[in-house]
C-alpha cells in the first residue's frame, strides 16, 4: 500500500516525518496522515515523493508483489499461445501445400494409382476430390492461424 511504501521509504532514507514535510512542502500531519492511509497525496505531491525517495511514481503507488505476478504471467502466456498458434498454422500450411503437389503428381504420373484412390472412397465425392479438399482445408486453417497470429 501507498501509506506503507512511504513510511517504509522515508524510514530507509533516515527522514523525520517534518525533514520529508520539509522537503515536499507540507505539515509534518499531512506526512502522518499519509503513512496512517487516512488520506492519499495529490499528484504533484507523489511526483515530488518520487523524485526525493528516487522511486518511479509507479513502484511508488502499485503493490509491487501484484505487478509482477500477474502482468508478465498473462503476457507471456499470450505470447507463447501466439506463437503455437503460428508455428501450427505454418505447419499446416506447408502439410497441405505437400500433400496437394504429392496428389497432383501421382494423378499425372500414375492415373491407375489415382484410379485406385477413386475406388477407395465410398463417399460420392471421388478419392481424389477428397483429397484435395482435404488438404486445401489443412491449408486454409492454417493461413488462419498465420493471421490471427499477427
Amino acid at each position: 500500500m501507498l501509506s506503507e511504501k512511504i513510511y517504509a521509504l522515508r524510514r530507509k532514507n533516515g527522514l523525520s516525518q517534518e525533514q520529508l514535510a520539509e522537503i515536499i512542502g507540507v505539515s509534518r500531519q499531512t506526512i502522518s496522515k499519509w503513512e496512517q492511509g487516512s488520506s492519499t497525496p495529490e499528484l504533484e505531491k507523489l511526483k515530488a515523493l518520487s523524485v526525493c525517495f528516487q522511486v518511479t511514481i509507479d513502484e511508488l503507488a502499485n503493490d509491487e508483489e501484484s505487478r509482477t505476478a500477474a502482468v508478465p504471467a498473462k503476457k507471456g502466456d499470450s505470447v507463447e499461445q501466439n506463437a503455437l498458434a503460428g508455428k501450427l498454422g505454418i505447419g499446416l500450411c506447408v502439410t497441405g501445400a505437400v500433400c496437394l503437389i504429392l496428389t497432383s503428381v501421382l494423378t499425372v504420373l500414375h492415373p491407375a494409382a489415382a484410379e485406385r484412390v477413386e475406388n477407395s472412397f465410398v463417399v460420392t465425392l471421388s478419392g481424389t476430390g477428397m483429397l484435395f479438399a482435404l488438404f486445401t482445408a489443412f491449408m486454409v486453417i492454417g493461413v488462419l492461424l498465420i493471421w490471427k497470429k499477427k
